[in-house]
């Protein structure tokens, strides 16, 4: 399966200024995605879309292929992923090449690595879904079973029961996106205008080192992590 790896990084961040480039540990953040997605044995090619000239002079200093500059329309505060994934495909498509499948790593999940990646894209392709998201378990106490919506003043289980689950091993799992990896069908893309579809797989990183880069709070939390060392292999 030809798949195309993209990683968006678009100037303007309101949050941290400069946050795809900034040094996080001694490197760009955007280096860490640049490194996994490079290392990845099954993405067919790893390009950045970015309207920003700094962004994309770290990203061809990395190596990075830059095959394009992101229209500004399509680099604003609210403008979809679906968007700039669609023109992308557009752009290939335009000069003769086709991807089966678009795989999506975000610069602000600085943490999952190649083999993650290629799990991932494995566990896509055998599952024959539409996509395939990254997530983690939603803790007990936030489990949609547990949370209540409020309407017209009274509280109602968000699932729609009338009885709540009273015991947390009766709980099933739930999960939520983690924003590090989405993969997705060029087909569902184009013709449902989804980054979704029906048929959605998942790869669990619960445990493993996490952080979604948005505010100043979550880049404290990334320079944490980095002074944790990795857990010794093999064990009692």
């Amino acid at each position: 399966m030809k798949i195309l790896g993209i990683i968006p990084a678009r100037g303007g961040s309101k949050g941290i200024p400069g946050k795809n480039i900034k040094l996080l540990g001694g490197k760009p953040l955007l280096e860490y995605t640049v490194e996994a997605a490079k290392a990845s044995k099954l993405l067919s090619r790893v390009i950045l879309s970015s309207d920003d000239k700094e962004i994309i002079a770290v990203a061809e200093q990395l190596r990075l292929e830059v095959p394009f500059i992101r229209p500004s329309a399509l680099a604003q505060d609210n403008t979809p992923s679906i968007e700039v994934v669609k023109q992308a495909l557009k752009f290939f498509e335009e000069n003769g090449e086709k991807f089966d499948a678009v795989c999506l790593l975000q610069v602000t999940t600085p943490f999952r690595n190649n083999e993650l990646i290629d799990s991932a894209i494995g566990k896509f392709i055998k599952g024959n879904f539409d996509s395939l998201i990254s997530v983690r378990e939603v803790p007990a106490e936030y489990n949609p079973h547990w949370v209540f919506e409020e309407k017209e003043g009274i509280l109602r289980i968000s699932t729609g029961e009338n009885e709540i689950i009273s015991r947390r091993q009766e709980l099933p799992k739930a999960y939520h996106r983690d924003g590090a990896i989405y993969i997705t069908r060029t087909s569902v893309i184009l013709q449902n205008n989804s980054l979704y579809g029906k048929n959605i797989g998942f790869i669990d990183t619960t445990g493993s080192p996490y952080v979604n880069i948005d505010e100043p709070a979550d880049w404290k939390s990334a320079e944490e992590l980095l002074k944790i060392p990795p857990a010794p292999e093999g064990g009692d």
